[in-house]
Order: C-alpha cells, then structure tokens, then sequence
C-alpha cells in the first residue's frame, strides 16, 4: 500500500516537526474509514480503531514513534466461517534512523531490533496503525467450542493415514513392553 491508497493516512513530515518536543497524534477514524480498513486487511468488520500516540525526536538526527493500538475485529471462524470479535490492544515502537547500516553480501540476516527502519523524509501514523493492526490479527480465529477435529482422506480401497499413525514414538513405550521381557528392560 503506498501513501495515495491506503484507507487510513496521517502523514508526518520530519523537516515540520519540532526537533525538541513530541508530536502528538489520535486517530479514530470514522465509520466508513473503519470499512475501508477492515475491507483492505480481509476484515468482516472493524467496530473500534484506535491508534493514540507521538513520533518524538530520538537524540540529534532519529525518531521514534510509540503509540497504543486499540481495536476491536470481527474475522470469520477459520473452521466454521461464523463470526469471531476479538478486542485488540497492542503496544506500538518504531525508531527511525538517520544513519542506519545498509545490509551487506548476499544472504542478510534479520536485524536483532525489528522496531528500526530508516528515516524516510514522512511518518505516515495511518499506514504504521494499519500495519500493527494487521500483525496483531489472529492468523485463525476460532468460534467459542469450535475445534478443527481430524480430516481422513484416503483413495478408494486404500486403509486412511490419521493423524496418530504420523507420531512415530507413539508406540515405542507399548513395542519396548513387548520386546523387553525383564523389569531392567533388557531382553
């Protein structure tokens, strides 16, 4: 999503900001922007969105962003398709950069801080909400009682592979039983 399409956009510019003091933010969009978020992150609904925070200078040239994410979801059941709400509250960090090492070689490795990016020239609040709130989504929402239970599927004529049969020390206590003969355990 760039800046021009995203369904929530509050955009910072660092060069406008005070270099001493916080800048606060509060975004609480309204219904139709709720449906727009909730549309662009596979959402049945979004009833209540919150993002409340500030984007503060972080020594000569950084800043850092920390925010509170309140939401509440609606996402369909992963098993059932019925509805599941979910309230979400997440805490949010993010520091920007000015001088931050460029990944070398071919193959990089994950930085230990995965709070940190580069200082862009704009903060888009809106767009860093909008992430949070899709990192913080339960990957398979359950209906209350629902379970997954076990699928068995196997060709005709053919005995079906479950679940059990995968575990392959499942049966090694009752088979060491068998063979072992002696309370020591050696046959």
């Amino acid at each position: 999503m760039t800046g021009s399409d995203l369904p929530l956009s509050h955009p910072l510019r660092i060069a406008a900001l005070a270099a001493r003091k916080p800048t606060r933010f509060d975004l609480k969009p309204d219904p139709a922007t709720r449906a727009a978020v909730a549309s662009s992150l596979g959402l049945t609904a979004l009833p209540e969105f919150r993002f409340k925070g500030e984007l503060r200078p972080l020594g000569r040239r950084d800043w850092e962003l920390e925010a509170q994410l309140t939401a509440v979801v609606e996402q369909p059941c992963s098993v059932t398709l019925a509805p599941v709400v979910t309230p979400i509250t997440e805490s949010v960090r993010r520091s920007y950069l000015a001088e931050m090492p460029e990944p070398e070689g071919e193959e990089v490795e994950m930085p230990e801080d995965d709070t940190q990016e580069p200082l862009p020239d704009l903060v888009d609040a809106g767009f860093v909400a909008i992430e949070a709130l899709e990192l913080a989504l339960p990957l398979y929402p359950r209906a209350k009682g629902v379970e997954l239970g076990e699928a068995v599927f196997a060709a005709p004529g053919v005995a079906p592979l479950r679940d059990e049969d995968l575990r392959p020390f499942a049966g090694l206590a009752a088979l060491a039983q068998k063979l072992g003969g002696g309370e020591d355990g050696q046959a």
